[in-house]
């Protein structure tokens, strides 16, 4: 249902974590579909490279060994958390066609928010303009979102942000990633 074919590596620890009393290579990554946070244990003749594209699917992999599970935000390595935010935004530009449809389709939430304000920097005064605009004619990309809005904030940005604020876990609302387990993170030593 929410499984991820690719992640790009968010930093590659030679290693493991100081902290561990096994230690092994690990890669922290960021699935590009449902924007996962995923902690890896890479095949030992396969070193990592930061930002590096690899294949995480069922079928046989050929720089990874296993997924050891989901990683919480708060587990990130100073370096994951660096290359997060750069990860994120090179993401959602190559999928503009994605959340283009979000703009031209995003509806209310509840009888007094609308799901255009969950992003940051769109108040009620924004989302009228876009509730607006795209009835008039639907978006066709971010350029032309920024061009027919006036003072709107750039729409990668916003979408990055948003996506960055629910993989910290600050959101109720989940528009981006994939929904946080009920359970609470264990660590597989």
């Amino acid at each position: 249902m929410f499984r991820e074919d690719y992640a790009i590596v968010l930093d590659y620890l030679q290693n493991g974590y100081a902290d561990a009393f096994r230690k092994e290579p690990i890669a922290q990554a960021l699935g590009e579909t449902y924007f996962s946070l995923l902690e890896l244990v890479p095949r030992p003749e396969s070193p990592l490279l930061l930002r590096e594209r690899i294949y995480i699917g069922p079928d046989k992999r050929d720089k990874v060994q296993f997924i050891k599970g989901r990683l919480p935000y708060e587990r990130l390595t100073v370096t994951g958390r660096n290359e997060l935010k750069a990860v994120v935004e090179e993401l959602v530009k190559r999928s503009e066609a994605k959340y283009i449809e979000f703009f031209n389709k995003a509806g209310p939430i509840s009888v007094r928010q609308h799901s255009l304000e969950l992003l940051p920097n769109i108040g009620k005064k924004h989302m009228w303009d876009i509730i607006n605009q795209r009835e008039k004619k639907p978006f066709e990309n971010f350029k032309d979102i920024s061009t027919r809005i006036n003072l709107m904030p750039d729409p990668i940005r916003v979408i990055t942000e948003r996506i960055i604020e629910e993989l910290q876990g600050r959101s109720k609302y989940h528009l981006f990633i994939r929904p946080p387990r009920s359970e609470e993170y264990q660590p597989s030593r």
